[in-house]
């Protein structure tokens, strides 16, 4: 005879999981958005200028969905912790380097399956901004380097500090009548 007790926490603990699991994507979604989507501004105001009106917008919001799932099963493989036991800049430049690497890879790999789909070849499938021009990539790199370090840099603190710690310290309501009182009230998730 199965022990149906045993079950029920199971499924609470795959519910709480997927639930936690969820919320992480969420967050890394919602961060790629805005970062996609400022990029996509920027470029729709300079192809503008050429009379060169493309829809860039869209591809924002599947590139964060896309690039948030990339990030999580990075993270799931445990990519970038090498440094985990160091001070808290080694892990942050270690992750935003690793994963610049992964997603820069993900998208040529990504270019280069659509465009064989297409009927490209691979050196048409290349991602335009990329091409076969090293300086192309190394500007790519450096920007998605740079977007990625607030990302890890509040990940990473979060990490040693603790989630709730940090929900405190940057949503919490201050006391303005005693500066050694930290924050009083916070939601944590």
């Amino acid at each position: 005879m199965v022990d149906e007790g045993l079950s029920i926490p199971r499924r609470r603990d795959l519910k709480e999981r997927a639930s936690k699991e969820f919320k992480r994507f969420i967050v890394i979604f919602l961060y790629l958005w805005i970062v996609f989507g400022l990029l996509s501004l920027h470029t729709s105001l300079v192809l503008s200028q050429r009379h060169l009106d493309y829809q860039e917008h869209a591809f924002a919001i599947v590139n964060a969905f896309v690039f948030a799932k990339v990030l999580l099963i990075g993270e799931h493989l445990h990519l970038g912790t090498r440094f985990g036991g160091k001070p808290l800049i080694y892990p942050i430049l270690h992750k935003c380097f690793v994963f610049t690497v992964l997603l820069i890879s993900f998208h040529i790999i990504e270019s280069v399956v659509v465009g064989a789909w297409r009927g490209d070849t691979i050196r048409n499938s290349i991602p335009p901004m990329l091409g076969w021009n090293p300086k192309g990539l190394l500007a790519v790199g450096v920007m998605c380097f740079v977007l990625l370090l607030p990302f890890f840099g509040f990940r990473e603190i979060a990490r040693v500090m603790g989630r709730r710690e940090m929900w405190v310290l940057l949503f919490g309501r201050r006391d303005h009548g005693n500066q050694s009182d930290g924050p009083t009230v916070a939601r944590p998730n």
